[in-house]
């Protein structure tokens, strides 16, 4: 018990550097929902409207904590979520229940049907909370309980989502066009 101590504390502080701010907060959401978005701070301190400076103190905690990755390329460090941390999976699983695409998502793979791929596209995608999820069912699905179950999740998680839904072949004559867009494959 005495051996386990030492781990318990590292990971209850590291918990504690991970919830103290509202920027810290904007970043979990921008870079944890979608792990592949890589950003650079001036991109994101004009996002977020803050200061370079005040925002590149809450990135160098979060990389120094090991919960983001730092790449330099040339005179710009680029940022994103580190998969390999151990917290990786229970950080991503409360971004995606803060902004409630996993209630979504769970209900959607529950009664659909046969479904060969769901991606989260544009703004959610890029790991921005506009309010507005568009989400793309590919399968052979009921559209009619699709829209249905989008109006529910709707009133649950205070978003306006709006479904697609194409047949496995009508998504591979515009896979193309979808996936040019900023996308999340779910499944």
């Amino acid at each position: 018990m005495v051996d386990s101590c030492p781990l318990f504390l590292y990971k209850i502080h590291m918990l504690t550097q991970l919830f103290t701010s509202k920027t810290r907060i904007k970043l979990l959401l921008k870079l944890f929902l979608n792990p592949g978005v890589s950003c650079y701070l001036r991109e994101l301190a004009k996002e977020f409207a803050l200061s370079p400076n005040a925002l590149k103190e809450e990135l160098d905690s979060l990389s120094h904590a090991g919960y983001l990755e730092r790449e330099q390329n040339g005179r710009s460090a680029y940022f994103r979520a580190n998969t390999k941390h151990p917290f990786f999976p229970e950080i991503s699983s409360i971004v995606r229940k803060t902004i409630g695409i996993d209630q979504l998502l769970d209900e959607v793979i529950a009664s659909l049907g046969k479904l060969d791929a769901v991606y989260i596209l544009d703004d959610y995608a890029l790991g921005k909370d506009t309010g507005l999820i568009d989400l793309l069912v590919v399968g052979e699905v009921d559209r009619l309980r699709l829209d249905e179950l989008a109006r529910i999740t709707e009133s649950k998680i205070s978003r306006k989502v709006r479904p697609f839904a194409l047949t496995k072949k009508e998504f591979m004559t515009t896979k193309a066009v979808f996936l040019r867009r900023p996308h999340w494959r779910v499944i």
